[in-house]
């Protein structure tokens, strides 16, 4: 039997070293006409990560997906209200080619910009 992969994120504030907690977090599927479908959302823990895989099992499958982390709020809520913050909504696309495998889409995050790679 061939084992379901799964997907994952985390958010980590890269301006004090530390998990980014309390970031609202949205998963769309891209269509082939580029329509954007909400398949879910959730908000990261004290440790920077979402409880359970956004997709996981029978949910995985190849195609495009975009997460949109809502950074905007979070800096909103560290009370930083001397700046008002650059970046609203973070979105990255990527695709799964194989639904087998783990995809992990982390987001390194800072007031000024961000960064994000494909990790285990």
């Amino acid at each position: 039997m061939e084992q379901k992969g799964k997907l994952t994120t985390h958010v980590l504030d890269i301006s004090v070293g530390k998990p980014a907690a309390k970031v609202k977090i949205s998963l769309l599927e891209v269509k082939e006409d580029q329509q954007l479908v909400k398949l879910g959302e959730c908000t990261t823990n004290s440790d920077g990560r979402v409880d359970v895989p956004l997709l996981q099992a029978e949910e995985m499958k190849k195609g495009t997906f975009q997460l949109e982390f809502h950074v905007g709020d979070y800096y909103r809520m560290k009370d930083e209200k001397e700046h008002l913050p650059f970046l609203e909504v973070v979105p990255i696309r990527f695709v799964i080619a194989n639904e087998t495998e783990h995809y992990h889409v982390p987001l390194l995050l800072s007031p000024g910009g961000y960064s994000t790679y494909r990790g285990s």
